[in-house]
């Protein structure tokens, strides 16, 4: 991909911070979409849930990447923070696409934002881009936020959503949490451990994004997760193993429910997601097991 200016959406979390470091470190402009006063010439103002991007930001993007949301398993599932979950990528990602969509020449490619979350629990059942959608919450929220971009394709902009599983990182998300507990010896399975989990390297994260930003042809959705998913007895397995410390511990099912509330249904349920299309696009993982994976968060 040539030297080229791309705007980024939700460049201070997990993901988005890794991949404007990676696209930095490779010559190219990037954006920085933020919430509070513009204080630089790489910034852009909006404000998600009010559905306002300062659209002149835009101009000469040749991509935009939109990574922002509500944390998921930042805190307990009130009402609130639901709404706060949903407004935030639903009407988050129209106001983009709708910026996107406005300007004299649009960006050649949007990547959007999405989750595994979309199709429930899956159970031992394998599934693909080709599964339909899930019941339940997060089903409901990932449906509503790929649907926001319609904007932006029906501009004709290439539109590409990134289905991401659980990232595998010591600096946030699932994993940001489990490294300490593991370390002290305190790690084990929750539940009963046959749940599936669907995992990701951060570095395989930012580099599949990165090959759909820069791949012509590429659309739709695409599952970004680990070639072999494993259960959560197995990832449990892996990371003792990776740390050399015991895993004597496990968490009942019943004590994440009284912990967690509904987000235990999250936790407790099953994803076996394969990243089929992404395969088949020519992408290639550097960490494609659970050890790899795990090691690579800790180099």
């Amino acid at each position: 991909m040539e030297r080229s200016r791309i705007a980024v959406a939700g460049a201070s979390g997990l993901i988005g911070s890794a991949l404007v470091r990676s696209l930095a470190a490779d010559g190219h402009e990037v954006v920085r979409l933020v919430r509070h006063g513009q204080h630089g010439p790489d910034e852009v103002c909006w404000d998600p849930e009010g559905q306002y991007v300062d659209a002149a930001g835009l101009v000469g993007c040749d991509a935009v990447v939109n990574l922002a949301g509500a944390g998921v398993g930042d805190r307990r599932w009130t009402d609130a923070y639901k709404k706060q979950i949903r407004d935030s990528r639903v009407l988050g990602t129209a106001a983009l696409a709708e910026a996107v969509a406005a300007l004299e020449e649009p960006p050649r490619v949007f990547v959007n934002g999405s989750a595994i979350g979309i199709y429930g629990d899956t159970g031992d059942r394998a599934v693909d881009e080709e599964t339909p959608p899930g019941d339940g919450f997060l089903p409901s929220v990932c449906v509503e936020w790929e649907e926001a971009a319609a904007p932006a394709q029906e501009a004709g902009v290439r539109t590409v959503f990134v289905r991401t599983g659980l990232v595998v990182a010591r600096q946030g998300g699932a994993w940001g949490r489990l490294f300490p507990l593991f370390r002290a010896g305190l790690g084990g399975r929750l539940g009963d451990g046959r749940q599936y989990w669907s995992y990701v390297a951060l570095h395989d994260e930012v580099a599949a994004i990165r090959h759909l930003l820069e791949t012509d042809g590429l659309s739709g959705p695409f599952n970004v997760t680990a070639p072999q998913p494993l259960t959560n007895r197995e990832i449990t397995e892996a990371m003792g193993r990776v740390l050399n410390r015991p895993t004597l511990f496990s968490v009942p099912a019943p004590v994440l429910r009284t912990v967690l509330g509904e987000m235990a249904g999250d936790v407790l349920g099953s994803q076996r997601v394969l990243p089929t299309r992404l395969l088949e696009s020519g992408f290639t993982f550097a960490f494609p097991t659970a050890e790899d994976a795990i090691r690579a968060a800790l180099t």
